[in-house]
């Protein structure tokens, strides 16, 4: 099934289930208010909503209207926790190489995470607001998971069972920010900025064959100022899968429901498929020729983000955003 939250002036918004084609939605009042609650009693809770969802799918559902996705807050707009992995090393091997750094060998066997703010989720046309162009704005095209509870020392194949939902999402990152944090020697912090998260989110059995050893073997598409800047194939490449970032977590701690849980930027060995983040394109450029020339993003940049079906129909929704300043 496919579930959105719609903004009402809450914190969470109201749940609403969303058609397969992303056209019709119906509010799940009277199942569950809330995302959260949903994750929280999911066993419960969700065989009631996936017969909403055919019951909408059919066409027959007496209360349903036109989905919008301007209208959407992040399907979970608040977190228990946000961890972003960098799940695809070759995005890590370009960084470095452009550099003149090794790749140590641990990277290889053991996950790249940081834990960033999951108190301030963006909805998926919500404006990204920067305080200046200055900070170096770039764009991060990522795959996430929404968790129900995984105990601590699940392994990785156990943790796969622990996705209950997976969805888009747009990690801004302020690139000019960030050698000052990590030569602190204690990670992201202020170079990273609030995460936006596409329309709707979907349980794994919507992406069918495209859904494969805790990957999503789906082509992402990223659009800077109207031109395809990115087509990268989310599958194949991607070095640690969901349940294996999900097994690092838990480690040492207990998952809990309404966790969320992301890729890192999608990446290929194969530069034609372009790039899923500005920082990505100006490292091959150095590497080509020594220098980048990529600019990062202004404001009234625009950036969306979107991953197609075999049908060819919208699986998310898009994240579809602006760049634009804080106002005095």
């Amino acid at each position: 099934m496919k579930l959105a939250s719609y903004k009402d002036g809450s914190r969470d918004g109201q749940l609403v289930v969303v058609s397969r084609d992303l056209s019709s939605a119906h509010y799940a009042t009277g199942i569950a208010g809330r995302m959260q609650q949903l994750l929280d009693d999911w066993n419960f809770l969700s065989p009631q909503l996936e017969d909403l969802y055919q019951t909408l799918n059919q066409g027959k559902a007496r209360h349903a209207f036109a989905f919008d996705p301007r209208q959407c807050a992040a399907p979970l707009p608040r977190a228990c926790q946000w961890a972003d992995g960098s799940a695809y090393i070759n995005h890590v091997e370009l960084v470095r190489k452009a550099r003149n750094a090794e790749v140590p060998e641990s990277f290889y066997t053991d996950p790249l995470m940081y834990q960033g703010g999951s108190d301030d989720f963006l909805g998926p046309c919500d404006d990204v607001i920067v305080t200046s162009e200055d900070f170096g704005i770039d764009f991060e095209a990522e795959i996430a998971v929404i968790t129900g509870d995984v105990a601590m020392g699940t392994s990785a194949d156990e943790a796969l069972e622990g996705i209950r939902l997976l969805m888009l999402a747009n990690d801004v990152s302020l690139r000019s920010l960030i050698p000052a944090e990590l030569a602190k020697g204690f990670g992201f912090f202020q170079s990273k900025p609030a995460t936006a998260f596409s329309p709707v989110a979907v349980t794994p059995d919507e992406l069918s064959g495209a859904w494969k050893g805790g990957r999503v073997h789906l082509k992402l598409e990223s659009v800077w100022n109207g031109k395809r800047v990115g087509l990268t194939d989310a599958g194949p490449e991607m070095t640690f899968h969901f349940g294996q970032l999900i097994a690092h977590i838990c480690k040492t701690r207990n998952v809990r429901a309404g966790s969320i849980v992301g890729s890192g930027t999608v990446s290929n060995k194969d530069w034609s498929r372009g790039y899923s983040c500005i920082a990505e394109k100006r490292a091959i450029e150095t590497i080509e020729s020594g220098a980048p020339k990529t600019e990062f993003m202004r404001f009234g940049d625009t950036i969306r983000i979107e991953m197609k079906g075999g049908d060819g129909g919208s699986v998310f929704g898009a994240i579809d955003q602006k760049i634009a300043p804080l106002a005095r």
